[in-house]
Protein backbone atom coordinates (compact mmCIF):
# COMPACT_ATOMS: atom_id res chain seq x y z
CA UNK A 1 0.00 0.00 0.00
CA UNK A 2 1.43 3.70 -1.16
CA UNK A 3 0.86 6.55 1.21
CA UNK A 4 -1.36 8.20 -1.15
CA UNK A 5 -4.03 5.17 -0.96
CA UNK A 6 -3.48 4.87 2.69
CA UNK A 7 -4.66 8.40 3.11
CA UNK A 8 -7.63 8.84 0.85
CA UNK A 9 -8.48 5.07 2.31
CA UNK A 10 -7.88 6.42 5.68
CA UNK A 11 -9.72 9.64 5.42
CA UNK A 12 -12.28 7.54 3.32
CA UNK A 13 -13.28 5.03 6.07
CA UNK A 14 -13.32 8.32 9.15
CA UNK A 15 -15.66 10.34 6.56
CA UNK A 16 -18.46 7.41 6.37
CA UNK A 17 -17.93 7.17 10.23
CA UNK A 18 -18.68 10.86 11.06
CA UNK A 19 -15.76 12.17 11.72
CA UNK A 20 -15.20 15.54 11.24
CA UNK A 21 -12.06 16.86 8.96
CA UNK A 22 -11.48 13.40 7.62
CA UNK A 23 -8.07 13.93 5.70
CA UNK A 24 -6.61 16.54 8.24
CA UNK A 25 -7.13 13.25 10.76
CA UNK A 26 -6.33 11.06 8.54
CA UNK A 27 -3.10 12.67 7.53
CA UNK A 28 -2.47 13.08 11.07
CA UNK A 29 -2.68 9.31 11.84
CA UNK A 30 -0.54 8.33 8.56
CA UNK A 31 2.12 10.58 9.96
CA UNK A 32 2.22 9.02 13.19
CA UNK A 33 2.22 5.44 11.92
CA UNK A 34 5.19 6.25 9.59
CA UNK A 35 7.53 8.81 10.98
CA UNK A 36 6.96 10.79 8.35
CA UNK A 37 6.22 14.73 7.94
CA UNK A 38 3.10 16.01 6.24
CA UNK A 39 5.44 17.17 3.71
CA UNK A 40 6.83 13.86 3.08
CA UNK A 41 3.64 12.54 3.00
CA UNK A 42 2.63 14.50 -0.10
CA UNK A 43 5.89 14.79 -1.44
CA UNK A 44 6.52 10.48 -1.52
CA UNK A 45 2.94 9.59 -2.94
CA UNK A 46 4.12 6.15 -4.27
CA UNK A 47 6.47 5.24 -1.07
CA UNK A 48 5.07 1.86 0.02
CA UNK A 49 3.97 1.19 4.14
CA UNK A 50 5.98 -1.54 5.49
CA UNK A 51 4.06 -4.18 7.15
CA UNK A 52 4.94 -2.62 10.39
CA UNK A 53 3.96 0.90 9.36
CA UNK A 54 0.53 -0.61 8.08
CA UNK A 55 -0.30 -2.61 11.45
CA UNK A 56 0.52 0.61 13.46
CA UNK A 57 -1.68 2.53 11.23
CA UNK A 58 -4.40 -0.03 11.60
CA UNK A 59 -3.88 0.27 15.45
CA UNK A 60 -4.43 4.20 15.27
CA UNK A 61 -7.31 3.86 12.99
CA UNK A 62 -9.73 1.82 15.05
CA UNK A 63 -8.99 3.67 17.98
CA UNK A 64 -9.85 6.83 16.07
CA UNK A 65 -13.15 4.97 15.11
CA UNK A 66 -14.35 4.43 18.52
CA UNK A 67 -14.43 8.16 18.38
CA UNK A 68 -11.03 8.38 21.16
CA UNK A 69 -9.50 11.84 20.41
CA UNK A 70 -6.36 12.11 17.73
CA UNK A 71 -4.61 14.19 20.68
CA UNK A 72 -5.09 11.44 23.12
CA UNK A 73 -4.31 8.86 20.40
CA UNK A 74 -0.42 10.91 19.06
CA UNK A 75 -0.62 12.31 22.86
CA UNK A 76 -0.04 15.64 21.12
CA UNK A 77 -1.89 18.45 21.13
CA UNK A 78 -0.59 22.09 19.70
CA UNK A 79 -1.20 25.37 21.62
CA UNK A 80 0.03 28.55 20.96
CA UNK A 81 2.22 27.34 18.38
CA UNK A 82 3.64 25.21 21.41
CA UNK A 83 3.18 21.08 21.21
CA UNK A 84 1.84 19.69 24.03
CA UNK A 85 1.96 16.18 25.48
CA UNK A 86 -1.82 15.52 26.64
CA UNK A 87 -3.45 11.65 27.85
CA UNK A 88 -6.94 11.34 29.17
CA UNK A 89 -5.84 13.04 32.36
CA UNK A 90 -6.44 16.31 31.20
CA UNK A 91 -8.60 18.46 28.92
CA UNK A 92 -7.53 18.75 25.51
CA UNK A 93 -6.53 22.38 24.90
CA UNK A 94 -8.61 24.61 22.67
CA UNK A 95 -7.85 27.23 19.63
CA UNK A 96 -10.35 29.81 21.26
CA UNK A 97 -8.84 29.21 24.67
CA UNK A 98 -5.56 31.05 23.72
CA UNK A 99 -7.66 34.45 24.07
CA UNK A 100 -6.72 34.19 27.52
CA UNK A 101 -2.87 33.86 26.67
CA UNK A 102 -3.27 37.10 24.32
CA UNK A 103 -5.09 39.15 26.97
CA UNK A 104 -2.34 37.79 29.72
CA UNK A 105 0.28 39.04 27.85
CA UNK A 106 -1.31 42.29 26.55
CA UNK A 107 -1.32 43.15 30.22
CA UNK A 108 1.76 41.98 31.07
CA UNK A 109 3.47 44.31 28.65
CA UNK A 110 1.11 47.35 30.33
CA UNK A 111 1.66 46.43 33.95
CA UNK A 112 5.16 45.34 34.13
CA UNK A 113 6.60 48.75 33.35
CA UNK A 114 5.29 49.91 36.71
CA UNK A 115 6.52 46.94 38.43
CA UNK A 116 9.59 46.70 40.21
CA UNK A 117 10.07 42.61 40.59
CA UNK A 118 8.98 39.94 38.02
CA UNK A 119 5.35 39.47 36.58
CA UNK A 120 3.57 37.82 39.77
CA UNK A 121 0.51 35.18 37.65
CA UNK A 122 -1.33 31.87 38.39
CA UNK A 123 -2.86 29.59 35.93
CA UNK A 124 -6.04 28.01 37.93
CA UNK A 125 -6.95 24.69 36.93
CA UNK A 126 -4.11 24.26 35.32
CA UNK A 127 -4.34 20.72 33.91
CA UNK A 128 -1.89 20.50 30.95
CA UNK A 129 -0.29 23.31 31.85
CA UNK A 130 -0.45 25.07 28.88
CA UNK A 131 -1.68 28.04 30.03
CA UNK A 132 0.88 28.88 32.76
CA UNK A 133 4.01 27.42 29.76
CA UNK A 134 2.71 29.56 27.54
CA UNK A 135 3.06 32.46 29.21
CA UNK A 136 6.22 31.46 31.00
CA UNK A 137 7.81 31.24 27.42
CA UNK A 138 6.30 34.15 25.81
CA UNK A 139 6.83 36.52 28.56
CA UNK A 140 10.36 35.24 30.66
CA UNK A 141 10.01 37.97 33.45
CA UNK A 142 7.38 36.47 35.36
CA UNK A 143 6.50 33.79 37.82
CA UNK A 144 3.94 31.62 37.67
CA UNK A 145 1.85 29.74 40.23
CA UNK A 146 -0.44 26.69 38.41
CA UNK A 147 -2.77 25.14 40.59
CA UNK A 148 -5.17 22.15 40.12
CA UNK A 149 -7.34 19.62 42.20
CA UNK A 150 -6.51 16.70 40.09
CA UNK A 151 -2.73 15.02 41.40
CA UNK A 152 -3.03 13.11 37.62
CA UNK A 153 -3.72 16.40 36.11
CA UNK A 154 -0.10 18.00 37.53
CA UNK A 155 1.98 15.09 36.80
CA UNK A 156 0.89 16.14 32.99
CA UNK A 157 1.33 19.60 33.79
CA UNK A 158 5.12 18.91 35.22
CA UNK A 159 5.93 16.83 31.82
CA UNK A 160 5.55 19.67 30.01
CA UNK A 161 7.30 22.01 32.12
CA UNK A 162 9.95 19.50 32.12
CA UNK A 163 9.43 19.37 28.24
CA UNK A 164 10.03 22.87 27.71
CA UNK A 165 12.25 23.98 30.47
CA UNK A 166 10.07 26.17 32.93
CA UNK A 167 10.34 23.75 35.94
CA UNK A 168 11.74 27.15 37.71
CA UNK A 169 9.49 29.74 36.28
CA UNK A 170 6.07 27.41 36.57
CA UNK A 171 5.42 26.32 40.33
CA UNK A 172 2.77 23.58 40.05
CA UNK A 173 0.20 23.51 43.32
CA UNK A 174 -2.14 21.34 44.44
CA UNK A 175 -5.62 22.60 45.61
CA UNK A 176 -8.69 23.95 44.78
CA UNK A 177 -8.84 27.06 42.89
CA UNK A 178 -7.22 29.98 44.81
CA UNK A 179 -6.48 28.17 48.17
CA UNK A 180 -3.02 26.94 47.33
CA UNK A 181 -1.37 30.10 46.52
CA UNK A 182 1.66 31.24 48.77
CA UNK A 183 0.46 35.28 48.33
CA UNK A 184 -1.46 37.30 46.56
CA UNK A 185 -0.40 37.90 42.28
CA UNK A 186 -0.79 40.55 39.48
CA UNK A 187 -2.76 38.50 37.06
CA UNK A 188 -5.17 35.72 37.29
CA UNK A 189 -5.63 33.46 34.60
CA UNK A 190 -8.86 30.61 34.49
CA UNK A 191 -9.79 27.96 32.11
CA UNK A 192 -12.46 26.29 34.72
CA UNK A 193 -15.20 23.96 33.71
CA UNK A 194 -18.08 25.76 32.44
CA UNK A 195 -20.93 23.19 30.56
CA UNK A 196 -23.73 22.91 32.96
CA UNK A 197 -24.22 19.20 34.01
CA UNK A 198 -27.62 19.40 31.74
CA UNK A 199 -25.59 20.02 28.64
CA UNK A 200 -23.06 16.99 29.10
CA UNK A 201 -24.43 14.66 27.27
CA UNK A 202 -25.05 16.79 24.17
CA UNK A 203 -21.44 17.13 23.67
CA UNK A 204 -19.47 14.60 20.81
CA UNK A 205 -18.76 11.26 22.08
CA UNK A 206 -14.74 12.31 21.73
CA UNK A 207 -15.93 14.47 24.98
CA UNK A 208 -18.06 12.66 26.58
CA UNK A 209 -16.31 9.40 26.24
CA UNK A 210 -12.71 10.25 26.73
CA UNK A 211 -12.51 14.20 28.05
CA UNK A 212 -12.38 14.28 32.01
CA UNK A 213 -16.00 15.04 33.52
CA UNK A 214 -14.47 17.26 35.80
CA UNK A 215 -13.02 19.26 33.59
CA UNK A 216 -16.03 20.13 31.85
CA UNK A 217 -18.85 20.12 34.26
CA UNK A 218 -19.63 23.74 35.89
CA UNK A 219 -22.35 22.63 37.93
CA UNK A 220 -26.48 23.16 37.13
CA UNK A 221 -25.69 26.75 35.58
CA UNK A 222 -22.37 25.83 34.63
CA UNK A 223 -20.82 28.88 36.69
CA UNK A 224 -20.25 27.07 40.09
CA UNK A 225 -16.29 27.38 39.81
CA UNK A 226 -16.32 30.57 38.38
CA UNK A 227 -18.73 32.18 40.59
CA UNK A 228 -16.46 30.85 43.37
CA UNK A 229 -13.11 31.98 41.89
CA UNK A 230 -15.31 35.81 41.24
CA UNK A 231 -16.13 35.32 45.19
CA UNK A 232 -11.97 34.64 46.00
CA UNK A 233 -10.11 37.66 43.39
CA UNK A 234 -10.44 40.32 45.79
CA UNK A 235 -8.11 39.01 48.12
CA UNK A 236 -5.71 37.15 46.41
CA UNK A 237 -5.03 39.89 43.35
CA UNK A 238 -2.72 42.54 43.68
CA UNK A 239 -3.88 46.47 43.43
CA UNK A 240 -4.18 47.29 40.17
CA UNK A 241 -4.45 43.43 38.75
CA UNK A 242 -6.20 41.56 36.63
CA UNK A 243 -8.74 38.50 36.58
CA UNK A 244 -9.29 36.88 33.12
CA UNK A 245 -11.28 33.46 32.53
CA UNK A 246 -12.89 31.90 29.73
CA UNK A 247 -16.78 31.57 29.94
CA UNK A 248 -19.64 29.34 28.16
CA UNK A 249 -21.90 31.24 25.64
CA UNK A 250 -24.68 33.33 27.20
CA UNK A 251 -22.70 33.33 30.87
CA UNK A 252 -22.47 37.12 30.51
CA UNK A 253 -25.51 38.18 32.03
CA UNK A 254 -25.06 36.29 35.25
CA UNK A 255 -20.83 36.83 35.29
CA UNK A 256 -21.60 40.54 35.29
CA UNK A 257 -24.07 40.17 38.14
CA UNK A 258 -21.32 38.14 40.11
CA UNK A 259 -18.74 40.59 39.48
CA UNK A 260 -20.64 43.45 40.47
CA UNK A 261 -21.32 42.01 43.89
CA UNK A 262 -17.97 40.49 44.87
CA UNK A 263 -15.79 43.02 43.31
CA UNK A 264 -16.98 46.21 43.93
CA UNK A 265 -14.94 49.13 41.30
CA UNK A 266 -13.95 46.23 39.21
CA UNK A 267 -14.19 47.08 35.47
CA UNK A 268 -14.65 44.20 33.59
CA UNK A 269 -15.40 43.81 28.98
CA UNK A 270 -15.89 40.63 27.54
CA UNK A 271 -13.56 39.76 24.66
CA UNK A 272 -14.88 38.18 21.61
CA UNK A 273 -12.95 34.38 20.17
CA UNK A 274 -12.34 34.14 16.01
CA UNK A 275 -16.22 33.00 15.62
CA UNK A 276 -17.51 36.42 16.92
CA UNK A 277 -19.04 34.74 20.61
CA UNK A 278 -17.90 36.26 23.90
CA UNK A 279 -15.02 33.54 25.15
CA UNK A 280 -13.30 35.70 27.63
CA UNK A 281 -14.02 38.01 30.35
CA UNK A 282 -11.04 40.70 31.55
CA UNK A 283 -11.75 41.97 35.03
CA UNK A 284 -9.27 44.98 36.31
CA UNK A 285 -9.14 45.24 40.08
Amino acid sequence: MTLARALRETALLLSKNGIEDSRAEARLLLCHATNLSQVQIYTRPEQSLSQAEKGKLEELLSRRLKREPSAYILNQKEFYGIDFYVDSRVLIPRPETELLVDVALEFASNRCPYLKRHLLAADIGTGSGALAISLALNWPASKIYATDISPSALEVAALNCDRHGVTEQVNLLAGDLLTPLPEPVDLIMANLPYISNSEISDLSPEITGYEPRTALDGGERGLDYIERLIQQAQTNVSAGGCLTMEIGTGQEAEISRMVRRSLEGAIFSFIRDYNGTNRVVKIAL
